[in-house]
């Protein structure tokens, strides 16, 4: 017994003296994995900016020096002066007035709009309501591209062309996608909370606007963020439908630098980033919301 109690004594010295070195190698092993991860993340960044640095080496360089070969990686000569005449260069402050006030037009009746026809499908119980919102998410896997003409056709018959309706109207009348959005953060208001409110006498039309909407500020704030970046980077739309040059936006207003037979890159490419900014700051102000907003998991009754 005595021999037996001794081996067993040793068996348990030994794993605590070699316990050190197990935790020390399971600690290496977690360093370098860490390592590893950041050398990859740092390489797939740097592989996403360089179409974001390529636009500013080229934006600050002469003409000249754009259609060297080889490239160059940054200008020998750095031109800050090319972004003051990119903006001179065409009545740009017109098209950036237009342009917000586009933008600003959709934001607002797409956060609205379908803020409200969400909560009518995650809160308000009525007959057909499960049909009906999978009619609604069906019309997602419409391409845009089938209802152009149709679209075109209609406009025209209203006497909207050259005119900003066809551009801010349809965002008033929802989008399955963003009611898909918000009615998952719908579902996760308790019911229990509406009812209360109903008791009170509040209608569904006070309820949304008093409790739906400040709760859900991190989907609105995400809805907000695409229908900006949409309204703001369309080029299809108001080429279609805008031909007063007056009406013209932002988007539009950078063809100017394109000829036929020449293209100012290094004007365009000034051109594209002042345009690209305000979507860049938008993001880094608002990512915390938008990430919150994104994550549909947040919903599920």
């Amino acid at each position: 017994m005595e021999e037996v109690e001794m081996a067993a004594k040793k068996r348990d010295e030994e794993r605590v003296a070699s316990a050190p070195a197990y935790f020390d190698n399971i600690h290496t092993k977690r360093k370098l994995l860490s390592l590893i991860n950041f050398i990859l993340l740092a390489a797939g960044s740097l592989l996403i900016l360089s179409p974001i640095w390529w636009m500013i080496s080229t934006s600050l360089k002469s003409m000249a020096e754009v259609m060297t070969y080889p490239p160059t990686f940054y200008p020998h000569e750095w031109n800050w002066g090319n972004y003051i005449k990119t903006w001179k260069a065409a009545p740009f402050d017109t098209y950036a007035i237009n342009t917000i006030t586009i933008t600003m037009l959709v934001v607002i009746g797409s956060v609205l709009v379908n803020s409200f026809i969400a909560y009518g499908f995650a809160k308000v119980p009525f007959k057909g309501r499960g049909i009906l919102f999978a009619i609604v998410l069906s019309t997602m896997m419409i391409p845009g591209f089938v209802t152009l003409i149709p679209q075109y056709v209609l406009f025209s018959k209203l006497q909207w062309i050259n005119t900003y309706y066809p551009l801010v109207v349809p965002a008033f009348f929802g989008s399955a996608f963003f009611i898909f959005l918000l009615r998952q953060f719908y579902m996760t208001i308790p019911n229990e909370l509406i009812e209360a409110a109903k008791i009170e006498g509040a209608s569904h039309f006070r309820i949304w606007w008093t409790i739906g909407l400040p709760l859900t500020k991190p989907a609105l704030a995400t809805v907000a963020i695409f229908s900006f970046n949409g309204a703001w980077n369309d080029f299809l739309g108001p080429l279609l439908y805008l031909n007063d040059e007056n009406l013209y936006t932002l988007q539009l207003g950078l063809q100017v630098f394109k000829g036929e037979m020449n293209t100012q890159w290094n004007y365009l490419m000034a051109g594209s980033l002042l345009v690209l900014l305000p979507v860049i700051i938008l993001f880094f102000f608002f990512q915390k919301y938008f990430i919150q907003g994104i994550n549909l998991q947040s919903g599920g009754k």
